[in-house]
């Protein structure tokens, strides 16, 4: 008896901790590495390295704990020949519990040149989302719940959102909703479909050459969702050399993370970040792992003197 009450706390507990986790978090598929993915948050991104860009990305999130999220997305952008115009493709795969969720998107820029490597872009994305659930694989599956015995299978909906970014050698900032469609999405707390509601993003960051070999990038990413608190994303990375980036990162009431890069190639950087979660759920999970590889086309004479940071 006092066993089975053992485990009802644990449940219980583990139970609340979720709901508080999810209820303050976003429900768009989150990053660490978000400095190296952009273009997955703001589309006006697109174009802005002066170069062909592509980023490939695996996230396993809360690991050892089931049903937990899985995300894995790419994304390529580049300059048109005009090159006030950016073009970008993103695909992502996001899974939890029961769902999985195939994001397309495809991403267009327009920007102005404010003076001497300054620029001013403004973005569209526009995209559809595929929703399938299948029902048997969550916590609370009941034959004899009719609801739990209709899955859902490549339900399609569009989404469309917009972006602006303005940028210069040293610093960027930028302002971003990934979508103004509401639209299903599948709720892992109470297990079932409910309408997801507009995300609101603001980032930022600035390079300080602290000598020839040493480089540091303090950045930041808010994240505002409607009915939950906002969030924040608050990083900052050393890159040695022009080869070797270490750093750290904090997620408001959520995780503590490390990060560290490693840049193979002049066109090819490896990056990777570990996430120690500080709620109640660290009880539950062994971390999160995150895993990028990025490819920048390299160019004689670029824009941007140090693409490599963001």
């Amino acid at each position: 008896m006092k066993l089975y009450i053992k485990s009802l706390e644990t449940y219980f507990i583990l139970i609340c901790s979720f709901i508080t986790v999810c209820a303050s978090a976003q429900q768009d598929p989150e990053y660490t590495q978000y400095m190296y993915n952009t273009m997955a948050v703001n589309p006006a991104y697109a174009g802005s390295t002066g170069t062909i860009e592509a980023a490939l990305l695996y996230r396993s999130q809360w690991v050892g704990m089931p049903g937990a999220p899985e995300t894995q997305s790419f994304s390529v952008h580049s300059p048109l020949r005009n090159e006030k115009l950016g073009v970008g493709l993103s695909v992502v795969n996001d899974k939890i519990g029961p769902s999985n969720e195939l994001y397309l998107d495809g991403n267009f820029s327009y920007s102005i040149p404010l003076g001497y490597e300054q620029r001013l872009a403004f973005g569209v994305k526009a995209g559809t989302r595929m929703l399938n659930i299948d029902w048997s694989k969550g916590r609370y599956y009941d034959d004899d719940d009719v609801l739990l015995n209709q899955n859902i299978n490549n339900q399609m909906k569009l989404a469309v959102g917009a972006g602006v970014y303005y940028y210069t050698e040293k610093w960027y900032v930028g302002f971003s909703i990934p979508s103004f469609i509401q639209n299903d999405y599948y709720d892992d707390v109470r297990e079932s479909i409910d309408y997801d509601r507009m995300h609101y993003y603001l980032m930022g960051g600035y390079v300080f050459d602290l000598n020839p070999n040493l480089k540091f990038k303090p950045a930041f990413l808010v994240k505002a969702v409607s009915g939950a608190p906002i969030t924040a994303d608050i990083s900052a990375n050393f890159m040695i050399q022009e080869k070797f980036v270490i750093g750290g990162a904090y997620r408001t009431d959520d995780s503590i993370a490390i990060l560290a890069g490693f840049q193979i190639s002049p066109s090819f950087f490896l990056g990777y970040s570990f996430d120690y979660t500080v709620s109640e759920l660290n009880k539950y999970n062994d971390g999160s792992h995150e895993f990028i590889l990025r490819y920048q086309f390299v160019q004689k004479q670029s824009k941007i003197k140090s693409p490599r940071f963001f």
